[in-house]
């Protein structure tokens, strides 16, 4: 308790942390973020890049899985979109001739979602997964 202006206040010791430190998950949750993490591949890096940013502090499994997924997802992810980009820019001039952009891009999220589901089938069986083609460059 302490005395403000003339007032008594009851100080809480739970409210008086601004940023309190997240409890570590358990390991069913550990488990759970990192199989989302590689589900995520399928929307691209984006839900991945969430996990790692949001969660990786709180398990070891879902900072290595969702790392994993990240590295794994960027590239192709931003390969397709400047194919998209590309497709429409072209298809402005040259209505058929964006096609073969678009379709590329539609490949790589094909091979980028069978993928994802893969490595999310073992993640959720306990089992950490290295994709064989992977630039690792977020450490």
């Amino acid at each position: 308790m302490r005395r403000l202006r003339g007032k008594l206040q009851v100080s809480n010791p739970v409210q008086q942390s601004n940023n309190p430190a997240k409890p570590p998950l358990t390991p069913a949750e550990d488990k759970q973020w990192a199989f989302l993490a590689h589900c995520g591949g399928i929307l691209g890096c984006i839900p991945s890049a969430l996990i790692y940013r949001y969660m990786r502090d709180r398990g070891p499994f879902t900072a290595q899985e969702s790392r994993e997924a990240l590295n794994f997802t960027l590239p192709p992810t931003i390969i397709a979109v400047v194919l998209n980009l590309l497709g429409i820019v072209v298809s402005a001039f040259d209505p058929g001739a964006g096609t073969p952009f678009s379709m590329l891009a539609l490949l790589i999220w094909v091979v980028l979602t069978v993928w994802s589901v893969i490595a999310a089938i073992q993640v959720n069986k306990g089992n950490p997964y290295r994709y064989a083609l992977n630039l690792r460059r977020i450490k």
